[in-house]
């Protein structure tokens, strides 16, 4: 069985994120044509300060241009059906009605089962159950998209995601906060450390919320910012 980490690459991103975000900024408080504003702009300071004022005046349009998109294996059909929540993504994920698994099918261990020995052995004892009984099905000639309706939240997936830096913002905000289950946290974080690879300037928007906000709006505070008075 593989770890229990999510797998993430970064597999498409534009060629000059930060001037193509520049360019959106500063079309909308300039005469100039917006591709003499591209191609005149090379002041990365320049540029950076008028991105993170007009961000902060909340308009958002600006950074909707940028589409970036990521491959993602290793994570449990419970932690995908928490990102496909997330309304303004695109997912091309592996499907169980077409991929017919073969032999003992991939599964993630939450960590408060994988430190307890005993649990873990009946986890996997149960995991080997469901695999067994799923075999025996397909094996009589239950199709596929049958067959999977035993299959838990624990087996693993894999899936292509795509969204623009709005929404790449917004979910960094929402599932790096301590709050957010640990899996998702762990794949949100992962999708950010690889953008951040390319483009380090956006270290200061992919954060937890409270970072952004300077409190923390959640009904149960970790303690890392004071609560919203």
């Amino acid at each position: 069985m593989p770890d229990n980490k999510p797998v993430v690459n970064l597999i498409s991103k534009p060629e000059n994120m930060l001037k193509t975000v520049y360019t959106a900024c500063r079309t909308c408080y300039s005469a100039e044509a917006p591709v003499n504003i591209y191609n005149s702009t090379d002041d990365e300071e320049k540029m950076l300060k008028l991105i993170e004022r007009v961000i902060s005046s909340g308009h958002f349009s600006t950074i909707e241009h940028i589409q970036v998109s990521f491959a993602i294996s290793n994570v449990s059909r419970a932690c995908t059906h928490q990102l496909v929540r997330h309304r303004h993504m695109s997912f091309s994920q592996k499907s169980q009605r077409y991929v017919k698994e073969k032999g003992q099918f991939d599964y993630i261990i939450p960590p408060t089962i994988e430190k307890n020995p005993e649990l873990k052995e009946k986890f996997e004892k149960f995991m080997t159950e469901i695999s067994n009984l799923y075999s025996e099905f397909t094996e009589a000639g239950i199709p596929a998209e049958d067959a999977r309706f035993v299959l838990p939240n624990a087996a693993a997936s894999s899936l292509v995601a795509s969204l623009n830096l709005r929404e790449m913002i917004h979910l960094a905000n929402l599932r790096l906060c301590t709050r957010a289950q640990y899996e998702i946290r762990i794949l949100v974080k992962k999708m950010c450390e690889e953008l951040l690879k390319e483009e380090p300037w956006l270290k200061a928007y992919l954060v937890p919320k409270c970072e952004r906000l300077g409190f923390c709006d959640e009904d149960k505070s970790c303690g890392r910012m004071p609560v919203r008075g």
